[in-house]
């Protein structure tokens, strides 16, 4: 008898502590199952109280299971067998399992429940007949009851029966969207993307603001910027890209400021216009890549002076940690390669070869005085351009690349 896994029973993390919300946190995990795996047109996804489930209806378990380990939420998950309710249909099955997964010096245990009080074995005496049917197999494994290599779960439901025995970790964390909204001001660099996971990872929905010069900045870096947000839906499903027409600001900057606050000042206005698109998109928060002492703007001095347009939260997940620790992280959530692709962005095209790493906020008021602050950061947010990135796009892009190649 080939078996093959049927669906996979998801265990859910830190959602065990939040009582009268429970159901909230696990509705809103289900929705980001859904979209990550909407990659996998026949899967379909349930959840209840206690645990989540994920039905292949015959699609490949191994790419599933893939995608399952980085949804953040997800304590762990059991690959499981469903099987026809009846005992001789059982002990073949475990045989065959045990047979295969057997290495020598392995010990194992069978934990039986029986929710279908109707099937004619209970609980002990189906752990001492599927035990009973691993020896005949396997005559010289050892059976042990606390911590067995090899536990294998079985389970008597109303509509069938159900074996496991892996267990895999998952991402843990908080489902994404269960602790509201926050803006992530989205770069081509290495750092914005570690932000936004790590931002991801406690649960918050992220929008992505990306700023854009053309044509200074080219279409290459605008879907460079588009690539690395679809690396960020594999943990939590669709993410609003934000793209904001920036060329008349960065231009205005250039020919009325001195040098040495061109930095200064484009990270102002930045920061200004996520504000405010955070505001009608009822946001929270605002998140970005800034690392302490990396480069010019990231100087307390510089971050006191940039913040200062606002009294909106800045939240930097990044802010304490060297460019190898960010590294390491771009290169485990798979963003590191895109980011390091030679597309200039809005904050390195004009920089200044001496940029001002104390600026003072009373200069950079001064110099502000000489534009229209106000009209360019509306005339940017009435400009700005709203994409739905998910996860099904990167499939396509992947198709798109086969047939390019293959022509």
């Amino acid at each position: 008898m080939t078996l093959t896994y049927s669906e996979i029973m998801v265990r859910y993390g830190e959602l065990s502590t939040k009582g009268k919300n429970r159901m909230r946190f696990i509705n809103k995990l289900k929705h980001n199952i859904q979209d990550v795996l909407s990659i996998y047109p026949d899967v379909k996804v349930t959840a209840d109280r206690d645990r989540g489930h994920v039905f292949l209806n015959g699609t490949d378990y191994a790419p599933v299971a893939e995608s399952l380990k980085q949804i953040f939420g997800i304590q762990a998950f059991n690959p499981v067998y469903r099987l026809e309710k009846d005992v001789t249909v059982l002990k073949k099955a475990v045989q065959d399992i045990m047979t295969d997964i057997y290495q020598e010096g392995m010990t194992f245990k069978v934990s039986s429940k029986r929710a279908d009080h109707s099937f004619e074995l209970d609980s002990r005496e189906l752990n001492q007949t599927l035990g009973g049917a691993v020896f005949e197999v396997l005559p010289n494994i050892q059976a042990q009851m606390k911590k067995p290599d090899i536990n294998l779960k079985v389970e008597i439901r109303d509509e069938a029966a159900y074996i496991s025995y892996e267990e895999i970790k998952g991402a843990g964390g908080l489902p994404v969207g269960t602790s509201g909204k926050g803006m992530l001001m989205l770069s081509g660099g290495i750092d914005s993307p570690v932000a936004g996971f790590l931002a991801l990872k406690r649960g918050v929905d992220i929008e992505a603001v990306h700023f854009a010069s053309p044509p200074y900045t080219s279409p290459g870096a605008l879907k460079k910027a588009h690539d690395l947000t679809r690396k960020l839906t594999k943990f939590g499903g669709n993410i609003q890209f934000i793209e904001v027409p920036f060329t008349e600001i960065q231009e205005e900057i250039k020919e009325k400021a001195p040098e040495a606050y061109l930095m200064t000042l484009t990270r102002r206005f930045m920061m200004r216009i996520t504000d405010r698109i955070r505001e009608v998109r009822n946001g929270l928060v605002i998140i970005n890549g800034e690392s302490l002492g990396q480069v010019a703007s990231q100087t307390l001095e510089s971050m006191q002076a940039i913040n200062a347009v606002t009294t909106t939260p800045v939240i930097r997940p990044v802010v304490t940690m060297d460019k190898l620790e960010i590294i390491d992280i771009a290169q485990e959530i798979d963003t590191f390669e895109i980011s390091i692709q030679p597309f200039e962005d809005c904050c390195t095209i004009f920089a200044p070869d001496r940029p001002k790493t104390n600026p003072k906020i009373k200069n950079a008021e001064q110099y502000e005085r000489r534009m229209d602050v106000e009209g360019l950061v509306e005339r940017a947010v009435a400009g700005i351009m709203v994409t739905e990135i998910t996860p099904v796009e990167e499939k396509q892009d992947q198709v798109d690349d086969l047939i390019d190649d293959l022509l």
